[in-house]
This record gives C-alpha cells, structure tokens and sequence, in this order.
C-alpha cells in the first residue's frame, strides 16, 4: 500500500490560503516590488509547473508568459538565507511556484467549474470528484501566491542528484500532502502508518524548519507551500504577468 502511494504520489493541493472575495481590485500592479528569484538564489532550480502542461490543468496557465519565478524583495531575501543554509547540508532548492499573478488564479477557477474537464484527474485528484474541489477549497478565487511573498518548493539532493523523497507530489489534492500525514510537524515526531515513511516525514520536516527558521509559515494542507510571515503586501492581490524582470539600471 505505502510503495503504491509513492509511485504515484500523494499529496491536498487548496491552491493557497485564500478569501472568496470578488477579483475585480485585484492590481495590476509595480514591477519593481520584485525581483527574479533566481537572481536571490542563483542556484536555485526552476521547474515552473504552470509554464507547460504538466499540472492539473493539464495546460499552460494564463499569466506565465516564461518559466521563471518572482518573488517581492523581502521573500526573495529570506530565501537567500534559506537556500545558504541548506547548500552547506548539501541540498539545492527546486522551486516550482512563486508569485502567482490573478489571471492565473481567475483560470484556476474557470477550469474548475468546467466539470466536464478531467484531462489531468489520474495524475493529480483521483479520489476527489471535480464538483468538490471548491467545496473543499481546493480552488478558490483568492491565492497567497498573488500577494508576492508565498511559494512552492522541495529539496534537490546535491549528492545524490535527484530530488529528496518526500513521500508526495506537488499539487496532489488529498490528505497525503498535508504536512501531519505522518507526524506531528510541531514536534518532528514521526507516527509509524501506511502513507509516508519515517525518512519521508523527516525530508518534509527538514525543508519546513528551514524554512520556518527564516521568517516563512508553512501551510497546513501543503507540505510544499510557504508564506513569508512578514509579507509586505497582505492585502493586495498582484496581477503583473510572470516573466524575467530586467536588471535595474
């Protein structure tokens, strides 16, 4: 039971943390509160999931024009010292969302009315029928990841050179991908069971300490996904689209 779970991973996407509020103030927005985070964490590995099709849409996201990542100043700092005290360890980060923008968000809502869309379903909800998602809040028309400070990452093996088993994929809408699946992440104290194994809980528990270390909370549905504590825009919902920030002159 556990290795079939592995293989085809588990994971509870709620794609963000998110009020149900109407879109319509979102912001375009100034593209000089960000940055591109790999010019913060120049070692860092971009795997952009709603760049291609490879997510649970199963298409290219309104909104990435390119397969980078932004982030606000602030969030982008953090990292930096997130990533240099995980590089000693011998780990790189993979990044695979940043700064969502809300056109993205508006298409992530758009698909989920369209009940009649399963293209991805065998990949990343099997066990959710589509009309439960926004009941349980898998989708929503708010996302954290719009406000600049918030982000979807693991942790790349140096030594090995493959990414660290975390016992679940990004962006699996169930119970396995919340961080307690396995233990208690307040403690790091692992509970023996059939989903995630003592190493996989404890790779989940050290990118989540690090992280927590310097200044972002984690999320109780996502092992993967962190905000900033102290984002500097809380209330404002960004809608620049994502591509490489010019340096500045």
């Amino acid at each position: 039971m556990r290795k079939a779970l592995i293989l085809t991973v588990a994971a509870c996407l709620t794609l963000a943390a998110c009020s149900k509020s109407n879109t319509s103030d979102a912001v375009a927005g100034d593209e000089r509160h960000f940055v591109n985070l790999t010019d913060a964490v120049p070692d860092a590995i971009l795997e952009i999931r709603y760049f291609g099709t490879y997510n649970f849409v199963g298409a290219r996201i309104d909104g990435y024009l390119q397969p980078t990542a932004l982030l606000v100043r602030e969030a982008a700092d953090s990292l930096r010292a997130v990533s240099d005290e995980l590089k000693a360890m011998g780990y790189r980060l993979k990044i695979y969302d940043a700064y969502r923008p809300q056109q993205a968000v508006d298409h992530f809502v758009r698909w989920g009315h369209d009940l009649a869309d399963t293209l991805m379903k065998q990949y990343f909800y099997p066990n959710e029928s589509k009309d439960s998602l926004f009941i349980k809040d898998y989708i929503a028309t708010r996302s954290g990841h719009s406000r600049g400070s918030t982000l979807d990452l693991t942790l790349f093996d140096m030594r090995t050179e493959k990414e660290v088993d975390m016992g679940g994929t990004f962006d699996w809408f169930g119970r396995e991908s919340h961080p307690d699946c396995g233990g208690d992440p307040a403690t790091g104290t692992y509970r023996p069971n059939d989903t995630i194994t003592a190493t996989q809980f404890a790779n989940r528990m050290l990118l989540r300490q690090a992280m927590m270390r310097h200044g972002f909370k984690p999320y109780d549905c996502e092992w993967w996904h962190f905000t900033l504590k102290e984002e500097p825009f809380p209330d404002t919902y960004f809608n620049i689209p994502i591509r490489e920030l010019k340096a500045e002159q």
